[in-house]
């Protein structure tokens, strides 16, 4: 299959509502060769990084707006842009194989609007483009509701935030303490002629110079190193893990955090990582299995204590919550079409009561971290505020590390160019049980 209209497929499922490009994609890698899949990958995420501005682009240059049922020509169409303004694909290629995927798409009538548009976008883009630079939506790459809720709530900051949201992700090691020390793995790295250096924040983190394939690195196999933001790692310090605790992290999956806390303290008593959705567990246990690492995985609702809680306390919970996912828009940029205003209130909602739910589970004397990757208030302070307010028995404990901007409850790390994703941090001790 020709990478462009693989690419577009996988769009058009994201631009109708029915997945994520992590969910649609994987089946068009499988259909291409394998020599095109850097290329069709490159195609859908850059086209939805760039989605925002190059809509309003294909507005300008449209005379009517695609009917539903054509979102996979508006997809190509998109691609097509694309290619002429963020890649080095010779424009008579990118118009050419682009229009070209309309009789795969058995919409022969559209070979001709997508020529015309594509040639006129080749002739006219980049003038139309600087035309449209006043309205922020263009000028940022982010949906409008999205723009204007991080100008409010940063406003010293916010486009700092989009730049950083637009552009690639550097590649972040997690260094396993089980096997080496930062140092040690920076010097295995240095002696393979890998450029590489500490990150700030995290113990266990290293920023590779240039990513690459980890496979390739030392003692990936063995299990020596995984790959992780360092907003991410924080968790196990910020935890205080300590020998023969018990410890829950809710909503684990993939596993990233679970398998980080066991590497932290190798003493714990037990660590029981619980997730929605069983299919999403299976890759947990493929990433403890790697690192020959154990934990007790349970599908559920995280929320129906009931039905997974065998009644014994935990000293330690992490609840990496479901959110926006706003603070890692660099990874995953099909966040911009498919997250909506409407969906924060619904987040925050869900947030307070997976808090409330888990609350009666930790015992008294033990602590809950709670996490989002997300850059709004609204998910963060606001849901800690509100949850502190209704609970008695928590009160806040302050964060052990620099990382981030202090908030009225807990740390907010912001998305840096070169460094780590945008993430949120709060601590919770349990002085009483509740009452009742």
């Amino acid at each position: 299959m020709n990478p462009r209209l693989a690419a577009a497929r996988a769009l058009a499922a994201v631009l109708s509502g029915k997945a994520s490009l992590n969910s649609s994609l994987p089946a068009q890698l499988d259909k291409v060769e394998e020599r095109d899949r850097g290329l069709t990958q490159d195609l859908a995420f850059g086209t939805a990084r760039w989605q925002p501005r190059l809509d309003l682009l294909a507005a300008q240059l449209l005379q009517k707006p695609f009917k539903a049922a054509d979102a996979d020509v508006q997809a190509l169409l998109l691609v097509g842009l694309y290619q002429l303004f963020y890649t080095r694909i010779p424009a008579h290629a990118a118009i050419g194989e682009t229009v070209g995927c309309a009789d795969k798409l058995k919409k022969p009538w559209a070979k001709g609007l997508l020529n015309a548009v594509l040639r006129r976008a080749q002739r006219e883009g980049e003038e139309l483009l600087a035309s449209l630079e006043r309205d922020p939506v263009v000028r940022t790459a982010h949906p409008r509701w999205l723009q204007k809720s991080l100008k409010a709530f940063w406003p010293e900051q916010w486009e700092a935030i989009c730049a950083a949201n637009n552009a690639h992700p550097p590649m972040i090691l997690r260094v396993n303490r089980r096997h080496h020390s930062r140092d040690a793995y920076l010097a295995l790295l240095a002696d393979a002629g890998i450029g590489a250096s500490a990150c700030p924040f995290s113990r266990d983190g290293i920023v590779l110079a240039e990513a690459r394939d980890v496979r390739g690195l030392p003692g990936f196999a063995d299990g020596w190193i995984s790959v992780q933001d360092e907003a991410a790692q924080l968790s196990a310090d910020l935890l205080e893990l300590a020998p023969g605790q018990r410890v829950l992290d809710a909503c684990c999956a993939p596993g990233g955090k679970t398998c980080h806390l066991l590497e932290a303290e190798p003493g714990l008593a037990q660590m029981v990582a619980i997730d929605l959705e069983a299919k999403r567990l299976a890759r947990v246990r493929e990433n403890l299995d790697r690192l020959q690492l154990d934990a007790e995985l349970i599908a559920c609702d995280a929320r129906d204590t009931a039905s997974w809680w065998d009644g014994k306390p935990f000293q330690r919970i992490l609840l990496d919550a479901p959110c926006s996912a706003t603070g890692v828009i660099r990874r995953h940029p099909d966040i911009k079409l498919t997250r909506q205003a409407e969906d924060i209130p619904a987040l925050a909602a869900l947030q307070g009561e997976l808090l409330d739910a888990l609350w009666p589970t930790l015992e008294v004397g033990g602590m809950l971290l709670y996490a989002t990757c997300s850059s709004l208030p609204t998910e963060n302070t606001d849901v800690i505020d509100a949850f502190l307010a209704r609970t008695p028995g928590a009160r806040e404990l302050d964060l052990a590390t620099e990382a981030g901007l202090r908030q009225p409850h807990g740390r907010q790390l912001l998305a840096q160019e070169g460094g780590h994703d945008g993430f949120y941090y709060a601590k919770l001790i349990k002085i009483a049980a509740s009452r009742g």
